[in-house]
């Protein structure tokens, strides 16, 4: 990317490896403004599920993109890119450098590729696809996607699962029909000089601990009565629905339904966790030209602020 290009950094990192600490850190210091990379973080009234940051450290570094919508509405990656992008443009001319932070490796992509490709798979979710066709059969998955995508739908067989199921599947990742993502040109460039910035742990195992520790800490504060008072604010909310299939309100359902036991609740809740973090560092090993730091270092803050530093001082 030319160097007249603004710069922009992106600070990616799977759960609980600390990039919220070490972005508010960057800010106090630094011409940054922070834009939340994070499909969770979107959602109104979802806070201690999905670890919001206090209200007292947005005042200290406040960050775009959080409580945008309501938990019954959808919030697409690509609509998330048409809002960064203003985003970017709104802090470049006040003469800071946009920080997009987060572990919602979708919206990074599209943000920087555009959304002409199609997404990876995604077990969570084919999984969903998966019970929904044992109650309605593929044909019913097939008229559900005629429905939504009537092209794709056309050109393929009632009982095609696995094409059913692919259309489907990109269609709840993005937002957008296969048809609509095969008739896009390849996105524009994004214009920002970009670094690359991703936490990665030296020992997964502190990581996991980490995540059992803010699951358990979660229950503790109250995630139950969160998910409840959702229920109560928002009478139509189902959990198909894009909020409710978010890591830890997914299974704080279940355990409302009667369907688990509390430590049933807290061990699946610790072991999706553990699975989105795994996805988000497949995400990150196939990433190019990112900086690779260890989210476990004691001098983290050090050695992100060098490379932030001389990546300004190149422009």
């Amino acid at each position: 990317m030319p160097v007249s290009h603004p710069p922009a950094i992106f600070l990616m990192g799977p759960t609980a490896s600390g990039k919220t600490g070490l972005a508010v850190e960057l800010v106090q210091s630094m011409p940054l403004e922070i834009i939340s990379v994070d499909s969770a973080l979107v959602y109104q009234d979802m806070d201690i599920g999905t670890a919001k940051p206090e209200a007292d450290i947005l005042q200290q570094a406040p960050h775009h993109l959080i409580d945008v919508i309501d938990p019954m509405q959808v919030y697409s990656a690509a609509q998330f890119r048409a809002d960064a992008l203003r985003l970017m443009a709104e802090i470049t001319a006040r003469g800071k450098v946009p920080l997009l932070v987060g572990g919602t490796m979708l919206y990074f992509r599209a943000l920087q590729q555009g959304l002409g490709g199609l997404p990876e798979a995604d077990a969570d979710i084919r999984a969903e696809l998966d019970r929904e066709a044992e109650q309605i059969g593929w044909p019913g998955m097939h008229a559900k996607l005629a429905s939504i995508d009537p092209e794709t739908a056309a050109r393929l067989q009632p009982a095609d699962s696995q094409r059913i199921q692919r259309a489907l599947e990109v269609y709840r990742l993005t937002g957008q029909t296969m048809t609509a993502l095969h008739r896009q040109q390849a996105a524009e460039t994004l214009p920002y000089r970009l670094l690359k910035i991703a936490l990665q742990p030296s020992d997964r195992s502190v990581l996991h601990a980490r995540i059992a520790d803010r699951f358990t800490a979660m229950i503790q504060g109250g995630l139950l009565e969160e998910v409840q008072g959702l229920l109560k604010k928002y009478p139509g909310l189902r959990p198909d629905m894009t909020s409710m299939r978010c890591v830890g309100y997914r299974q704080t359902l279940e355990y409302i339904a009667g369907n688990i036991d509390h430590d049933g609740w807290k061990a699946q809740g610790i072991a999706a966790t553990r699975q989105l973090a795994k996805r988000q560092l497949t995400w990150l090993r196939g990433m190019d030209d990112t900086l690779m730091l260890d989210c476990l270092a004691p001098d983290l803050y050090g050695q992100a602020h060098r490379a932030i530093s001389e990546f300004l001082s190149a422009v």
